[in-house]
């Protein structure tokens, strides 16, 4: 009997997260949605991240509202409600009532299942998301960030993977943000974590920056993954994730059992590339392996978005040097993982080192806030070591924090209450806990979610079917003036 594969599709968050800058809106999901429904996924990733903070401060879409909508739109399958632990959607920790009541709301909007990770793989950080989920009756899966570096080994991966058995939970996944993992680490680390974690489910969470994301995937399946991350095609590489239909593809080749429909996916691909074309979005494209990117290990998005900005003050010449540094200051303040928020602070630090030098002065001689509390351990246990000149330099004398970082934070939901209700629910009291009233009340009065977008039709697959098989036709055009198409 042939081993069974599990897909978990990231298609409606992360994959759009990692091309189109989080901008798909929910009307934009009412066609596909049903499909991805139909297709045999395990579970269906919605909501968490930026895609959160995107829908209130740019879409002006409520977010407990988006997961109502798609509860009508997907009812076979789990939808994911992904969160930054104690942190939730920010880069800021929450007060622990604020974190409880926010898994309350997740079951009570329909969100059956629960991926959780800290940027830090500090455990504590964890504790109270995924006891509170549990508790909401929600299936929850915690994520191990994964990086490349001398402090993460294996060892280092099995015994955080104990902490978490010890708390609970109902499977584990790797997370690989940057898309670092290559073949050979796969063969060690994903035996590593099973030997704790036994008949536990054990996924993979991984990109493709690095070009290896699809063989990796496909690889870690052979050495004990049980569920994989897939995106549809059409938003898949580059940033994004392996496709879907070719690692299907690939897995039943090698003989797995794979119970996904990929009829229903390609409907998925061609609708996904006639939104593309009418909003004027990318699609993905596979990357070439680059070695400069285990260095600096930052995300493609970040690093697009780091070359505007140098752009803007006269610096576009200065990238690689830039993250060149980047590398460095990882080293230096202890191996943090390059993940928000601290793929932020490490480049914003390289660029002040690089400016420092400029001007003849020492590394590190100015340092942001956000630095200088996570050298002290405000966000939690740094993984690697920071030399003691160094770190005397940073924080300035000011002691360590040792705690829990959730455990610093004050109950908020009383006082939110006093300060900024009468609140018509608990879905509104957290919006304003996440958010200045500016925002909160813009999103407010956007009104309901918008939920009509122009389909593309049966008649029109049919003609881009057609024209596709005419050697003459190399692209298609589309023109918004009603159901005509060109090519």
């Amino acid at each position: 009997m042939s081993r069974e594969v599990r897909l978990i599709d990231v298609t409606l968050r992360d994959a759009h997260q990692c091309l189109w800058a989080t901008r798909m809106t929910t009307a934009m999901m009412k066609d596909i949605a049903p499909r991805l429904d139909r297709a045999g996924f395990e579970a269906i990733d919605l909501v968490g991240g930026a895609v959160f903070d995107v829908c209130v401060r740019y879409l002006r879409e409520d977010p407990w509202e988006r997961m109502r909508i798609l509860n009508t739109w997907i009812t076979e399958t789990p939808l994911i409600i992904h969160t930054r632990g104690q942190s939730l959607f920010t880069f800021e920790f929450f007060a622990d009532d604020v974190v409880e009541l926010a898994a309350e709301r997740f079951a009570a909007n329909g969100m059956r299942y629960h991926t959780v990770y800290d940027a830090l793989n500090d455990i504590r950080n964890l504790e109270i998301p995924i006891r509170a989920a549990r508790e909401n009756g929600i299936y929850t899966v915690p994520g191990l960030v994964y990086t490349d570096s001398p402090v993460h080994t294996d060892e280092y991966y099995a015994a955080k993977a104990r902490e978490l058995l010890d708390i609970g939970m109902d499977a584990l996944f790797i997370k690989d943000p940057s898309g670092l993992l290559v073949p050979e680490r796969v063969t060690t680390l994903v035996p590593a974590i099973k030997s704790v974690i036994g008949d536990l489910p054990l996924q993979l969470h991984t990109h493709c920056l690095s070009g290896l994301g699809p063989y990796v995937l496909l690889q870690s399946i052979q050495h004990g993954v049980d569920v994989a991350h897939t995106a549809t095609s059409t938003l898949a590489n580059a940033a994004s994730h392996a496709p879907t239909e070719l690692f299907v593809r690939n897995c039943r080749r090698r003989g797995y059992d794979v119970d996904i429909d990929l009829d229903a996916i390609e409907e998925v691909a061609e609708r996904l590339a006639y939104i593309a074309e009418r909003e004027d979005k990318p699609v993905g494209k596979p990357l070439e392996y680059d070695e400069f990117h285990y260095h600096h290990q930052i995300a493609g998005g970040m690093v697009s978005n780091l070359r505007y900005q140098l752009e803007t003050v006269g610096l576009a010449e200065r990238m690689e040097e830039i993250l060149e540094e980047a590398g460095r200051v990882r080293a230096d303040l202890g191996y943090p993982i390059v993940v928000s928020p601290f793929a932020q602070y490490i480049v914003t630090q390289a660029v002040l080192n690089v400016r420092a030098r400029d001007q003849g002065r020492e590394r590190f001689y100015n340092v942001p806030d956000e630095v200088r509390l996570y050298v002290r351990g405000g966000y939690g246990q740094i993984p690697g070591d920071i030399d003691p000149n160094l770190y005397d330099r940073i924080t300035r004398g000011a002691e360590p924090i040792v705690e829990r970082p959730g455990a610093l934070v004050a109950p908020a939901l009383d006082r939110l209450r006093k300060t900024r209700g009468p609140f018509t629910s608990d879905g509104g009291l957290l919006l304003a806990a996440f958010y200045d009233d500016t925002q909160y009340r813009a999103l407010k009065a956007a009104g309901p979610i918008a939920t009509d977008y122009p389909l593309m039709d049966t008649p029109l697959l049919t003609l881009i079917r057609e024209l596709s098989e005419r050697p003459s036709v190399r692209s298609f055009h589309f023109i918004d003036n009603g159901s005509k198409v060109s090519a």
